[in-house]
């Protein structure tokens, strides 16, 4: 891990992965994670951490199964939204999206409570930036 500046830009040109975070740096038991994100991401539940999402570039859509009933939150680029603990969720980015997320350390990138994870979707804890 850098002990220096990291520029996002440089880091997200480091990998084409799609929905497979790189960690950019940490802050104290927290990754701060970016990823290249397009087309949909699969339901998921965090149990024991909320999940902060920053739009970096493109847009993402965020679709959130609550108790009152199913929403889809919008992010344009520059906004950011937290995900509550224990709220099924669904990212997807029709035409791509550069995100930054900030969550626990370990954290899978699918949640403790999901359905079949599709191929093309790293279940990793995010990888370490190679840079």
């Amino acid at each position: 891990m850098s002990n220096g500046p990291i520029d996002l830009g440089n880091a997200l040109a480091s990998f084409d992965a799609l929905w497979s975070p790189r960690i950019v740096t940490r802050v104290n038991d927290y990754d701060v994670r970016v990823a290249k994100v397009e087309g949909e991401h699969i339901w998921h539940v965090h149990d024991d951490t909320d999940e902060f999402f920053l739009v970096l570039d493109g847009e993402l859509y965020i679709s959130l199964r609550e108790s009152r009933g199913e929403r889809t939150v919008h992010l344009p680029k520059g906004a950011v939204f937290t995900v509550p603990k224990g709220t099924e969720h669904k990212p997807h980015a029709p035409a791509g999206a550069a995100i930054l997320l900030f969550e626990p350390t370990g954290t899978p990138t699918v949640g403790d409570r999901h359905a079949e994870i599709p191929d093309h979707i790293d279940v990793t804890t995010g990888h370490l930036l190679d840079a």
